[in-house]
C-alpha cells in the first residue's frame, strides 16, 4: 500500500511490531503482535493490537487514545501484516476487535481499500449463524481471517 503509514519497527523474533502514534496527545506508542494458536489441528496467527502500558508490560486494546490518525494506525497496522506474511507466506490471519465498534472499524478500513487488499489477501468474514465466508463490502461480521494469495 502507498498510504501514509507510521514507520515500524520489527521485533528480534519476527512476531511484534512497534511503532508510534503522533498526534494532539502526544507519542504513544503502539504494539501489533502476531500470536500463533493451534487448535484441532489448525494453526492461526491472531493480530492483537494496542497502545503499549508500560506500568502493565502489556497491550491496552481498550484504550481510546484519541490521537487524532485513526486510519494512518489503520494502515499501519494493515502494512506490518503486508511485512509479516511477506515473512510468513503461509500464514492465516485473524481479527477481531476488542468491542463491538472497533470490530466495526477495521472492516470499514477493509471496505475502504478492499481494491488495494483483495489482490494481496483472500479475506474471510466470520458471519452471525454461517461461519467463515468469503468477504463481502458493506456486510457485517464479527471477525476477519485473511491469507496471502499466491502468485
Amino acid at each position: 500500500m502507498k498510504l501514509k503509514q507510521y514507520e515500524f519497527r520489527i521485533n528480534q523474533n519476527k512476531f511484534e511490531y512497534e511503532f508510534n502514534s503522533e498526534g494532539p496527545n502526544g507519542i504513544i506508542k503502539k504494539i501489533v503482535r502476531f500470536s500463533q494458536i493451534s487448535t484441532h489441528g489448525f494453526s492461526y496467527y491472531n493480530l492483537s493490537f494496542g497502545d503499549w502500558n508500560n506500568e502493565t508490560g502489556s497491550i491496552d486494546d481498550f484504550v481510546v487514545s484519541n490521537n487524532k490518525d485513526a486510519e494512518q494506525i489503520l494502515i499501519t497496522v494493515a502494512a506490518t501484516v503486508i511485512s509479516f506474511t511477506n515473512l510468513f507466506p503461509d500464514a492465516i490471519i485473524y481479527s477481531e476487535g476488542s468491542t463491538d465498534s472497533r470490530t466495526r472499524l477495521y472492516q470499514i478500513g477493509i471496505n475502504k481499500y478492499w481494491q488495494e487488499i483483495s489482490p494481496l489477501f483472500e479475506v474471510y468474514g466470520l458471519a452471525e449463524n454461517e461461519g467463515l465466508v468469503p468477504f463481502e463490502q458493506n456486510r457485517r461480521f464479527k471477525a476477519f481471517i485473511g491469507r496471502r494469495k499466491i502468485n
